[in-house]
């Protein structure tokens, strides 16, 4: 896969450098690039926000340095994607991602979707956002999605990104060791995960459950299931299908 991120702070991406997701940019499953917004300005002072019209507080981003940076990272082939203003929007299509709290809210089923794909291009906002007509635009040559991390507002949107490379990315195939792990974690069949326990047995006056100590998988299983239900009733509700609903 192939990940292109557009900053003023390419440095803060830095970081992929370690971990799983390091290795797997070293094995070349995953492709990551950051790029300088500032790089596609034409003035001394590399400006890429200016006041809104129509008055109010703060700045926004610019269109041009946008449309330039987007341009060289679509490339030609991608400016004929859509014609007359046609919104594109197929699994071939690169897929151009802007955090924004005004935007669809990121699950796992959504990084799961998004691992498929072979090109995403993340856009990281500052100030007060980035004017509207580069997300109009850039629908005419890919698919754009606002995607939101939570119902909180952050002063860009590097960590937004971040966390979404990490979800994506630990999704393909190859870049997590065993893959029956991600099949266990929370989300993954819509509930949270159960607790985990290590050796030793008993630690600070606190016991492992007998249970998975028995050897019996079922039990385990079962237990593991029921651990399941339990903690996403108390914690995460609105999260539970219908079947699994406490009556009233």
């Amino acid at each position: 896969m192939r990940i292109d991120v557009v900053t003023i702070f390419p440095e803060f991406f830095d970081v992929l450098d370690i971990s799983l997701l390091g290795k797997a940019r070293q094995t070349g499953l995953l492709e990551v690039t950051a790029h300088n917004l500032r790089e596609f300005t034409h003035d001394r002072h590399r400006t890429v926000d200016d006041t809104p019209y129509g008055g109010g507080a703060g700045m926004v981003m610019k269109p041009e340095p946008w449309g330039e940076a987007l341009d060289a990272i679509l490339g030609p082939d991608a400016t004929s994607a859509g014609e007359e203003g046609e919104i594109v929007s197929s699994a071939e299509a690169p897929v151009v991602i802007f955090p924004s709290p005004a935007g669809t809210v990121f699950t796992q089923a959504m990084a799961r979707e998004l691992a498929q794909r072979e090109h995403l291009v993340f856009g990281c906002g500052r100030y007060e956002g980035i004017d509207q007509r580069v997300f109009d635009h850039t629908a005419t040559r890919a698919e754009v999605r606002l995607v939101s991390i939570g119902d909180y507002v952050l002063n860009g949107g590097e960590v937004a990104v971040m966390a979404m490379v990490e979800a994506i990315g630990r999704l393909i195939p190859g870049v997590v060791g065993n893959p029956e792990s991600l099949v266990e974690e929370s989300h993954e069949d819509g509930l949270l995960e159960y607790p985990s326990y290590t050796k030793p047995a008993a630690w600070r006056g606190l016991e492992v459950p007998p249970i998975l100590l028995s050897g019996n998988h079922k039990a385990i299983a079962d237990w593991r299931r029921t651990q399941q239900i339990e903690r996403t009733t108390r914690v995460r509700p609105d999260l539970l299908p219908p079947d699994l609903l406490p009556n009233e």
